[in-house]
């Protein structure tokens, strides 16, 4: 195939991941007329339907989901050797596509990557942030982040920040109209700010443990978040108990506006790791980007990268 055959196979491979003609072609830069006779002329040309339009929505075709299945690798992998040439200049360039959740990056990820940066202006860094799980290989991204306990087991993983736990943390003013919880079943009887799953779609179950025992709590109250600085906002205003990550009230406990209640039931989880498929490590820029999030203890770093 020549060279313009090759562009129409990357554009129908982003229409099809888009599923829409209008975000594909703002995405590749072209005009969606542009865009839309370019697939036609590679429909024709292959003599079968790639794609199904309606008003709403854009799929592929049992052909065409073959085709985009053949090809998307392919193209991801001459993606990889031309980023790997291009880094051959003085400094590494290129572009590093991360998933991650809001605390994730405002706790381990922006604080690190900030000072970094500056120092590699040719490095593109594109930051999504969603509490889901996605699944990196199949939309796209380079790497995602989690906390270790969801890692997948067939991923490389890179511990980037230290244990923590969550907490729970009520207004001075609640706690004295309410009382003070003592034990986490407790809480069924207090207004409590929930946190909605994104990827399950259910309310989180409190997680406790003392002394080995667990214990999961429902909870109900007026107000149901799936951000934990809403849920902060909200309980220095009175309205319940939230249940959020320590490192992001620490600021609000010392000034008074938050009260932490059962703290001796408030378990760790394992850190953030960064996690990714193993073709992506020998990238420059990608290489740049692990080494300024890893973490770096003397008491170890739990599980490790094949990055040197």
């Amino acid at each position: 195939m020549d060279k313009t055959d090759l562009n129409q196979l990357r554009w129908f491979q982003i229409v099809a991941e888009e599923h829409s003609f209008t975000r594909a072609a703002a995405k590749i830069g072209v005009a969606q007329s542009t865009l839309s006779y370019a697939i036609k002329q590679l429909e024709d040309r292959m003599g079968v339907r790639l794609l199904t339009r309606t008003t709403r929505n854009v799929a592929t075709t049992t052909a065409g989901e073959r085709l985009l299945q053949t090809i998307a690798p392919r193209i991801a992998e001459i993606e990889d050797e031309i980023a790997e040439l291009t880094a051959l200049r003085d400094k590494p360039s290129g572009s590093v596509r991360l998933t991650l959740s809001d605390h994730a990056l405002e706790s381990v990820v922006w604080p690190k990557l900030r000072p970094v940066l500056r120092d590699y202006p040719d490095i593109h860094v594109e930051l999504i942030l969603d509490s889901t799980f996605r699944n990196i290989v199949e939309e796209g991204f380079d790497a995602g982040v989690r906390l270790g306990e969801s890692v997948e087991k067939d991923m490389i993983a890179v511990r980037i920040g230290r244990d923590w736990r969550l907490v729970a943390v009520a207004s001075p003013g609640y706690l004295a109209a309410h009382g003070v919880p003592d034990h986490p079943q407790d809480l069924v009887g207090h207004v409590c700010i929930n946190m909605r799953h994104e990827t399950a779609g259910g309310l989180y179950a409190w997680e406790f443990e003392k002394a080995g025992k667990e214990l999961r709590v429902r909870v109900s109250g007026q107000l149901t978040f799936n951000n934990s600085y809403a849920m902060i906002d909200a309980a220095v205003n009175g309205y319940g108990i939230a249940y959020v990550p320590d490192d992001i009230v620490e600021r609000q406990i010392a000034s008074g506006e938050l009260v932490l209640v059962l703290d001796d039931w408030s378990p760790f989880f394992d850190g953030y790791f960064l996690y990714y498929p193993s073709r992506r490590q020998n990238l420059p820029a990608f290489k740049v980007v692990v080494d300024a999030l890893r973490y770096r203890s003397q008491a170890g770093s739990g599980r490790s990268s094949g990055l040197g």
